[in-house]
């Protein structure tokens, strides 16, 4: 099972003894301003700031960040009376404690994969590229790594004000022309390690990257072609990212403990006035109101200086609602499966082979059958082969069969190895059904699914001397049905705004090979003293950089695009159907995926750079959209910062907003009415027919039917009326369908989800 990405939240409860008296801890508080802007009596944000402090204490240190672009507020080290006083004035909206967020791979279970070639090679697409920035927020870069070298790329756009940070391990000469940015955020998680961390040398602070999770997302989104790139053999061949001719920014926002709000804050508010197009972010938290959410809020300004938001949905999956990053002005992306796999197998004593995949690069365990042993012993959790229960006495010299779940999957072959054990079968259970991940494992090991892994678990049990071989069969391309929807991706339906269907899309999220850090081995086990250049990875932090470095692309091809147009050409040229001519299937069971899994479905990079139509919306827009919500004024200009905002105009209903595809929310009415408007970006004289395909339950009529766009340029509207058959929500929870504007050029598709109750 993928362990679950959890919202942790930062509870340090230390005594701190100041003056021979016990005083109450001090945490990080981000402290949330109900003036977007700095009053005259102030010359600086950062004076209004200290100024709102001095009155609760001496400590000048207090204020750790002073944010100006991405949030109207700060963040501040105080005890909790003190955030309790803040918590009283007038000019404070909400004091809220520093969240950790997490990063979205399937880090604890470590998953592995491979790269896929984004195409859009075009010269005119490739030199435009030079001029876009993608900033990555994540666990810092290996600077030394081919994936950023910059070969043949031109000078740094002027327009360029980011730069490159100096610390212990990192000199500012390591930047170039393709990675032009580097800086690191660490206030948040210092004060919640209450700096001891950062004391003894443990973690030093510089943009470098220890973890190698960044330098994977960054070189996936905007890596260079690199050559004879691998996973010690596996998956061998050119490595490249998305955008390869665009500039990559690092901002260093997570570390060992995870990613504090306070420092991720800090780094889109650098990243918005360093001058990014792009801002990338595979890491999340739970749901949230928007105005509570700090990527969220960050992201928000972050679109209205025109910048491209996108962030993984998470790797909660397969439970419904389980999705972070729902904001609309966010791409929220999950993960599918690529067509290339790493086939491994377990030859049984009986005769019968069992296929599964593997990373495992050693010498093997020859052709001689091996005793195999499962579940043996007095220790109740040594089916999932958790550290400490094994006993050596039982498994040295054997293969062990594992349960998967609870801990990572490479500590178990781990676990296997230290109790003397020479081979692993790591066999999934119910909640993983046939999902594989293949891992970089420490000793010869094989990943099976559940049918597979019951069959195997039977002959064990009933057999007196069950034996097995296992065997390795490299990279294997063209795997059949692909994509599938991965079983950890996070899925739908949205629980913060429900009428807005999310995730957005899905992308290649398992099994990518990208760049990785030297500082750390493939599995990322203290143990693992291997070192690679480039490592395999999933989840859905591996997704979200393919979107971002396609979104570089499209902001290449089409400079005046805003992010929404952007996204919309990503969403309405989705595919859902695999290369078996078949809907998308679903890792989770198997059956075909549905639109609270894929979106829109899985996206198209050849079809986006040329939509035909796109759903665009306006900052005014998403006021009116925050204005439908029940939040307070207050709220709404908090996340939008602006003070004149009335909300004299909104809408009944969120899903009014003028989104690419439909989440349709009937509850207690039967009818529900949306208009959206379509703006043409393809050939003057452009004709578009409708095609809708709705469940038996709903009746779908279009207004117009026929979209005549005489020009370029040209907006045009359409209602749609959507009406549930009588009887119908006590026998349906939840259907979908799409509506779809085409002609012989261009398909523009949007999913509908409909659903009778809330959850």
């Amino acid at each position: 099972m993928a362990l679950k990405a959890t919202f942790l939240f930062c509870t340090v409860a230390l005594l701190l003894i100041q003056s021979g008296h016990l005083a109450m801890a001090k945490k990080t508080y981000i402290v949330h301003m109900k003036n977007p802007e700095t009053p005259l009596a102030y010359p600086t944000r950062q004076e209004w700031y200290s100024a709102s402090l001095s009155s609760l204490s001496s400590d000048t240190d207090s204020l750790l960040y002073s944010y100006t672009n991405a949030y109207p507020g700060f963040a501040a080290s105080l005890d909790p009376e003190q955030a309790e006083s803040l918590r009283q004035s007038d000019d404070v909206l909400g004091v809220y404690e520093d969240t950790v967020y997490t990063l979205h791979t399937t880090r604890t279970p470590e998953f592995l994969g491979l790269e896929v070639d984004g195409g859009l090679s075009t010269q005119d697409i490739n030199q435009a590229s030079h001029d876009v920035i993608v900033g990555v927020l994540d666990t810092g870069v290996w600077p030394e790594s081919k994936s950023f070298d910059d070969t043949g790329m031109p000078e740094i756009p002027s327009r360029w004000r980011g730069e490159c940070e100096t610390g212990p391990d990192f000199s500012s000469s390591l930047c170039n022309k393709k990675l032009i940015g580097a800086r690191s955020f660490a206030k948040g998680f210092q004060m919640a390690s209450g700096g001891s961390f950062v004391k003894q040398g443990k973690e030093i602070v510089s943009p470098r990257d220890r973890d190698g999770h960044g330098t994977h997302t960054a070189s996936t989104a905007a890596g260079a072609h690199v050559v004879n790139a691998s996973l010690l053999g596996y998956a061998s061949g050119t490595a490249r990212g998305m955008a390869t001719h665009a500039r990559v920014a690092a901002y260093k926002v997570c570390w060992s403990s995870g990613c504090f709000g306070s420092d991720i804050l800090a780094g889109m508010d650098r990243a918005i006035a360093d001058g990014v197009d792009v801002l990338s972010m595979s890491l999340g938290g739970g749901s949230a109101p928007y105005y509570r959410d700090t990527i969220a809020i960050g992201a928000f300004a972050a679109m209205e200086k025109g910048i491209f938001v996108s962030c993984s949905a998470g790797n909660s999956g397969p439970s419904k609602a389980s999705l972070a990053n729902v904001a609309p002005w966010i791409m929220t992306v999950g993960a599918g499966t690529l067509d290339r796999d790493f086939p491994a197998f377990a030859l049984l004593g009986n005769k019968k082979r069992f296929g599964g995949v593997s990373l495992y690069s050693g010498s093997g365990m020859g052709n001689k059958p091996v005793a195999i042993v499962y579940n043996k012993g007095s220790n109740s959790s040594g089916n999932l082969c958790l550290p400490g229960s094994l006993e050596p006495a039982l498994v040295r010299g054997k293969v062990v069969l594992c349960d998967r779940g609870v801990n990572a999957r490479v500590e178990k072959g781990a676990v296997v190895r230290d109790a003397g054990g020479i081979g692993m079968i790591l066999a999934n259970t119910a909640a993983s059904g046939e999902e594989l991940v293949a891992d970089s494992h420490l000793l010869p090991a094989v990943a099976v699914g559940r049918k597979s892994g019951d069959l195997i678990r039977e002959y064990v049990k009933s057999v007196p001397n069950p034996t097995a071989v296992l065997s390795f069969g490299g990279t294997v391309l063209n795997v059949r049905p692909s994509p599938v929807v991965a079983a950890f991706s996070s899925r739908g339906p949205n629980l913060v705004t429900p009428q807005i269907l999310k995730p957005d899309v899905i992308g290649p999220g398992v099994n990518i090979l990208a760049a990785w850090s030297e500082a750390i081995g493939p599995t990322g086990l203290e143990k693992d003293a291997r070192k690679t250049k480039f490592n395999i990875m999933s989840g859905t932090s591996m997704s979200c950089p393919h979107i971002s470095g396609l979104a570089a692309l499209l902001k290449a091809a089409h400079p005046d695009w805003s992010p929404s147009a952007i996204k919309s050409a990503l969403m309405t040229t989705a595919y859902v159907i695999d290369n078996t001519k078949s809907p998308i299937r679903d890792a989770e069971g198997g059956a075909a995926s549905n639109p609270w899994a894929h979106g829109a479905g899985h996206v198209d990079p050849q079809k986006a750079i040329s939509p035909g139509l796109v759903y665009d919306i306006s900052t005014q827009q998403y006021i009116q959209f925050l204005c439908s919500l029940d939040y307070t004024l207050d709220h709404v200009q908090s996340i939008a910062k602006h003070r004149n905002v009335t909300c004299s105009k909104k809408w009944s209903d969120p899903g009014a907003l003028n989104y690419p595809s439909f989440s349709v929310i009937f509850g207690n009415k039967r009818v529900v009415r949306y208009t959206r408007q379509l703006t043409n970006v393809g050939a003057a004289g452009s004709v578009y027919n409708l095609t809708v395909d709705a469940p038996p339950m709903v009746n779908v009529s279009v207004k117009p039917t026929k979209l005549v766009f005489k020009t370029v340029g040209q907006k045009l509207r359409y209602t749609v009326t959507f009406v549930a058959a009588r009887g119908a929500a006590s026998s349906a929870r939840s259907a979908f369908g799409s509506i779809m504007w085409s002609n012989a050029e261009h398909q523009v598709r949007s999913p509908v989800a409909f659903a009778w109750t809330q959850l």
